[in-house]
């Protein structure tokens, strides 16, 4: 016989998801509309675009008819979201190129940058939080945390340049720019997205190790933690047995949030380092008054986030059973 009790707390749960998720989307909606309406306000358009400088205003004002860009602003965004419910982001009216079939080309470079640049920023966080909690205050301690500080102050179109001179022109460890896809080698591949992805994962270092040290230093402080040591464990025990885990909790939010921004951090990686993938597509989108490519962009990065975020709000609660009961509560 099913528990009333039990459904009552997964039903409570798939509630808070579902309202999550809802507020998500809503922002998503808002975005999209604003960005058409500052689309329509910024000077110029498609059409001219298309005919070039020398198109007359009588051309200009045709195509815009025959493109359905003379409609009121409102009237625009309604048949692009009824469209874009059925998953038809529309077609380009610049490359005549379907929105969906261009985002599904570039997603690998720009998820392989960001999924690379996540790994290394945890990496290196975890090792630098851990180090600086075991001995806080300590010369070591403040060291990592200067570091932290100057990479906090370092965003890509500093840090690309920078890993290029050193790590390309000097050593030569690494191409200047192009991509190489995974299907022509593992090895190429990574040689070709390795800076990309360390030019926009280092202010991530900076703010992952900042949040999981504060967090380790308090853990340790704890009285669960004081008997744990009492009882004779060592301090590498205590740390990743007793300490970690529930540390770890901020950091599972931070992480859902950094993947809308390195989604977006991406766009000055790509530029630098000529790799084919969304941000770049944006951006020259953008320039060209792409109005239709550009929505069906900031849709699909929209639908990305709110996934990642809601996994990140599911994810609470394996890694603190307190929230999954409070969830349930």
């Amino acid at each position: 016989m099913t528990n009333p009790l039990k459904l009552t707390k997964r039903s409570r749960t798939a509630l808070s998801v579902v309202r999550k998720t809802g507020r998500g989307l809503l922002v998503m909606l808002l975005v999209t509309f604003a960005l058409v309406v500052l689309m329509a306000a910024a000077p110029g358009s498609v059409a001219e675009t298309i005919l070039g400088q020398n198109a007359t205003a009588e051309n200009v004002t045709a195509l815009n008819r025959e493109l359905g860009l003379d409609r009121p602003v409102l009237a625009q965004y309604g048949d692009w979201l009824a469209h874009a419910v059925r998953g038809d982001l529309g077609t380009s009216p610049l490359t005549n190129q379907p929105v969906g079939g261009a985002i599904a080309d570039r997603v690998p470079v720009t998820l392989e940058l960001t999924l690379l640049a996540v790994l290394f920023a945890l990496l290196v966080a975890v090792v630098f939080a851990v180090l600086c909690a075991a001995w806080p205050g300590s010369l070591l301690d403040r060291a990592l945390t200067a570091v932290s500080s100057v990479l906090l102050s370092v965003p890509a179109f500093i840090a690309g340049p920078v890993l290029i001179y050193f790590l390309s022109v000097r050593l030569g460890w690494f191409p200047v720019m192009g991509w190489t896809p995974l299907g022509q080698g593992l090895g190429a591949n990574l040689r070709s997205a390795v800076m990309p992805a360390l030019s926009i994962a280092l202010v991530e270092v900076a703010a992952f190790h900042r949040l999981l040290r504060t967090d380790l230093i308090t853990t340790l402080g704890e009285d669960f933690v004081g008997a744990a040591r009492a009882r004779g464990m060592g301090q590498v025990y205590v740390m990743f047995r007793h300490a970690f885990r529930p540390s770890s909790l901020s950091l599972v939010t931070m992480v859902g949030l950094s993947v809308g921004r390195l989604v977006g951090a991406t766009a000055v990686a790509e530029s630098l380092f000529s790799l084919p993938g969304l941000g770049q597509l944006l951006i020259s989108s953008i320039g060209t008054r792409d109005v239709i490519m550009v929505q069906g962009m900031v849709a699909f990065t929209g639908v990305v986030c709110v996934a990642v975020n809601t996994l990140a709000d599911i994810g609470y609660g394996m890694v603190d059973p307190r929230v999954r009961r409070a969830a349930a509560a």
